[in-house]
């Protein structure tokens, strides 16, 4: 129940002036003219104005009440916090690399930012694009499988893509939209270089990178994302796993005349903040200039360019004339990644002004003494207090509650022993800011050392001006102390930008502040504090209680004391149809799971073991229905009802929502995948239906499952007519290669689809 704000009096201005000519009759009869030109209802009207004033200060008391209980219940309001954003530099035609400092200023019209770190501008720009997937028509299938015929020999999986330049608008997820799955950086120089000077100015570049850091930024597409509870954060923690699970750059060779291309992952840092937001990537690039060359590209087949693992091939002739280098980005499998921006010389700034040398007041030596900054907007941790002359020549240092500091006159405590030295070593010289109300406050001596008689209070702080520093992108334009020929911008816009908490929001905090639900003990607290693990993100939870997964015997209920989770991430690039978690994803949910849960409790988190399957159907279609697409539709469904999680549209036509699939052991029953097929539309019936495990050929009723096992068709075949033999089926599926990790992929060539004009 929620308790209104009582109010000690409501009267208004007219009412205190209606009470008082009410009042005028039955004390002073004679008092008959009470007209508004009387000079005695002028003094009543004069006396209501002022009441009504002081009523108004009356009234406020509860909301001094409020910020009073908020202090004592230590839920403190937020303060203004500076917008966040990413900068990238321009080198303009410089040939070197320069090196800007931290703490640089950029100014967007009058609204100041500083850069977070220091940076390395190279003399280079980019490019992002990806290998978008091509859909082509039955023609332009057979006249590609006859271009890369020789290709087609090797590997019979050869998938079509466009070139796709990213425009900062439009995100590209890489997981369903790219054939490869992967992110291509082209390195250019900044202008077109003549026939002459390439080469020179290629090897020129090289020898300037190599060594260096390169700092790549990306903007990640996190609308459709479900948010987590390290969304308020600005920059990740260093234990939050990263949705980059590799950044590779070419060793270009040649073999036998012929160009090869090859990878090697390079080291980087950075990147834990992807699954909230933009965050920058520091690339350590070959020392060695020979390993950045990639000449023996040049003069490659036209057929070979952007062939397997060749760049995306540029159809501009220009644009291909200043590539220098090229990375290539790979997301991990466990991460729904899509991307709208990326570029090289990024940098992190914030919306902050600096304050320097503001002398408070000056101590008068009293107890808990308090001083007012002059500027608004505080940042939080950035006061910086100097008393001069300072009694003790320490450095004064910041504090959270002064209660927890020592006393100005240091002792033993009479109640230790003789000889033990019990001397207090609490912190002496601090302070504490509320950075909402932009306050400094001193200890009363007992608790902090008071500020002498006759000293100056001096402060050094950072203020920003909160929302209004959440900016358009391409706003920040010039910065006072940057070489003439670097020219900044933002690509993107600023974010996290808020102004100073209100008492009445605050005061709506305080029922969830106390309510605090941060612990495992239910299985919904489980799937609910697992799924809203930072970085990671989740399409399925199975909660198993007391069921351990190496007792692969025991039922549900034989383990207590253990709880077991299976988790299914949302996407999985390598393997679409089996999304299996990575050990980066397992590691960040036990991480996040491990401070919340009972001390006697053992949680085992572990994705599924999938179980391959092979449907055969044969089918009698209806009057009025093609084949093929009753053929088609019915082979989508089947793998619909047997997935391990499902894309379901919401009623409001907003985005698809993921829903858990194929049950924990449920059998695969025939029949029901008969009863299945029969729905779907156009099928008059079923004439036969074959159901076989992966490595059987031999027609089974079930296949039943087992602990964390869930189903995974590897080969279907839908016929008019009778159904195939299930040990035809073993052409159906895609060639499939086994990873280092042990995985199974499809063993796939990516080919361009050369524009048809120019």
């Amino acid at each position: 129940m929620t308790f209104p704000a009582p109010k000690i009096d409501d009267r208004r201005f007219q009412d205190l002036v209606r009470e008082a000519l009410d009042r005028i009759p039955a004390h002073t009869p004679e008092w008959t003219h009470l007209g508004e030109s009387d000079p005695g209802v002028t003094m009543v009207e004069l006396f209501a104005f002022m009441a009504e004033s002081v009523l108004y200060r009356a009234n406020r008391v509860p909301d001094a009440a409020r910020s009073k209980f908020l202090d004592l219940l230590g839920l403190k309001l937020s303060p203004a916090r500076p917008a966040r954003g990413i900068a990238t530099f321009d080198p303009g035609n410089r040939t070197e690399s320069v090196r800007l400092d931290a703490g640089m200023e950029l100014r967007a019209g009058a609204v100041p930012f500083r850069t977070a770190a220091a940076i390395d501008v190279v003399p280079v720009a980019a490019l992002a694009m990806v290998k978008e997937k091509a859909r082509l028509s039955d023609a332009q299938t057979a006249y590609y499988d006859s271009l890369y015929r020789s290709l087609k020999r090797k590997t019979p999986n050869l998938v079509t893509y466009r070139t796709r330049i990213l425009d900062g608008g439009t995100p590209v997820d890489l997981g369903s939209q790219t054939v490869d799955g992967r992110l291509w950086i082209a390195l250019l120089l900044p202008k077109a270089p003549s026939a002459q000077g390439r080469d020179e100015a290629r090897k020129r570049v090289w020898r300037d990178l190599a060594g260096r850091y390169l700092s790549l930024g990306l903007a990640p597409h996190l609308a459709d994302r479900p948010r987590s509870l390290g969304a308020t954060r600005g920059a990740g923690s260093l234990d939050d796993p990263t949705p980059v699970a590799k950044v590779e750059t070419p060793f270009a060779t040649s073999e036998n005349g012929k160009a090869v291309a090859g990878w090697r992952s390079r080291p980087f840092r950075g990147g834990t903040s992807l699954h909230q937001g933009p965050d920058v990537l520091e690339i350590q690039l070959p020392s060695d200039p020979s390993d950045l060359d990639i000449s023996p590209w040049d003069d490659i087949d036209p057929l070979e360019s952007g062939v397997g693992e060749f760049p995306p091939a540029l159809d501009d002739s220009r644009l291909a004339d200043r590539v220098v280098g090229w990375l290539r980005v790979e997301p991990s499998t466990s991460s729904d990644f899509s991307i709208l921006w990326a570029g090289v010389n990024a940098c992190w700034i914030e919306q902050r002004k600096i304050v320097e040398n503001e002398v408070l007041g000056t101590g008068d030596g009293g107890p808990d003494q308090e001083f007012r900054l002059q500027h608004p907007g505080v940042v939080a941790s950035t006061v910086e207090v100097r008393v001069v002359p300072s009694d003790s020549g320490q450095a004064w240092t910041e504090i959270d509650d002064l209660a927890a500091a020592g006393p100005e006159v240091r002792w033993t405590d009479p109640a230790s022993p003789p000889g033990s030295g019990s001397v207090d070593h609490r912190p002496v010289d601090v302070f504490a800011v509320d950075a909402a109300a932009g306050t400094v406050r001193f200890g009363d001596g007992l608790r902090g050392r008071r500020p002498a008689a006759g000293t100056k209070v001096i402060a050094r702080y950072h203020t920003c001006t909160g929302s209004q520093g959440n900016l358009p992108k391409d706003s920040i334009k010039s910065g006072p102390d940057l070489p003439v020929d670097i020219k900044p911008t933002n690509p993107i816009a600023t974010w996290g930008g808020s102004d100073r908490e209100s008492v009445e929001t605050g005061s709506r905090r305080v029922s969830s502040w106390m309510r605090h639900r941060d612990r495992l003990v239910t299985a919904e607290d489980f799937a609910e504090i697992a799924r809203s693990t930072p970085g990671v993100d989740l399409a399925r939870i199975d909660v198993v209680p007391a069921w351990h997964p190496d007792l692969a015997t025991s039922l549900p209920g034989d383990v207590p004391g253990t709880v077991t989770l299976m988790v299914v991430p949302r996407a999985d690039a390598a393997n679409p149809g089996r999304p299996t978690p990575d050990a980066t994803m397992l590691d960040a949910i036990c991480r996040h799971l491990d401070p919340r849960r009972l001390v006697t409790t053992e949680i085992v988190v572990q994705g599924p073991k999938y179980v391959g399957i092979r449907l055969s159907l044969g089918i009698t279609v209806a009057g009025g229905f093609s084949a093929p697409d009753v053929r088609d539709r019915l082979e989508r469904r089947l793998r619909r009802y047997l997935s391990p999680v499902r894309e379901t549209a919401t009623a409001d036509g907003g985005p698809k929502v993921m829903e858990s699939g194929w049950p924990l052991r449920k059998e695969v029953n025939a029949l029901e995948i008969l009863v299945e097929a029969a729905r779907e539309d156009g099928v008059l019936r079923i004439d036969q239906l074959l159901l076989g495990s992966l490595d059987s050929a031999k027609h089974q009723d079930g296949i039943r499952l087992e602990g964390l096992e869930l189903p995974w068709i590897s080969a279907i075949s839908v016929m008019v007519g009778p159904a195939l033999p299930l040990s035809m089926l073993d052409g159906k599926t895609a060639p499939e290669v086994e990873t280092e990790s042990g995985g199974v992929v499809s063993r796939q060539v990516p080919v361009p689809v050369v524009a048809e004009t120019c």
